[in-house]
């Protein structure tokens, strides 16, 4: 699998690329970023030099990926949507010191134009709408949506909504491949 790199991008010395990733128009990856094989980084993405990113993963247009931010695999970034880093910021208030760590787990969605508030979890599978504002830790297939983000329900791993309560005991089906998925409290798992 080859590397591709369109000559506008800037990928500095030492950044880790993984084999197959694309990086396209006006991209800068930073000296000390990580990222694994067969990523895409659409045009206008800034990736900071303490990220780190696993394969198969889609940062679209117009996203800032800043330090101690970490996408496991097959997480998808849609356009135009947020990372932060620190909590409180002020331009005259140096913070380098106190950046938050956000961890993005296997398989989760990331909405157009939605803010991931820095020292959260994205659990794996989870769905986050578009324009939505996440500030606490996210359940693994939830879905999210508004502002702040509230959980309305659950998704497949192929990205279908599930027909399950938020809580209780139950099962549900995806609608488009026929997985099962078992709810019990507030957990989901497949199978």
């Amino acid at each position: 699998m080859t590397t591709i790199i369109h000559p506008t991008a800037i990928v500095d010395d030492g950044a880790q690329l993984g084999a197959g990733t694309r990086v396209w128009h006006w991209v800068h990856i930073c000296g000390g970023a990580r990222v694994g094989e067969r990523c895409s980084f659409g045009q206008n993405v800034f990736v900071g030099n303490r990220v780190v990113i696993g394969d198969n993963v889609k940062v679209q247009n117009n996203v800032s990926v800043y330090d101690d931010v970490t996408l496991e695999d097959d997480v998808f970034c849609g356009p135009s949507m947020v990372f932060t880093n620190v909590y409180n910021p002020r331009s005259a208030v140096p913070r380098k010191d106190e950046y938050r760590n956000t961890c993005v787990k296997r398989g989760a969605t990331l909405g157009a134009n939605c803010t991931i508030v820095c020292g959260v979890t994205i659990g794996e599978h989870a769905f986050i709408g578009a324009g939505a504002v996440v500030n606490k830790d996210v359940r693994p297939y939830a879905l999210m949506v508004g502002v702040p983000a509230k959980q309305i329900g659950w998704m497949s791993e192929h990205g279908e909504q599930l027909d399950l309560p938020l809580q209780g005991e139950a099962t549900a089906q995806c609608p488009a491949t026929g997985t099962g998925y078992t709810l019990r409290g507030t957990t989901l798992s497949r199978g």
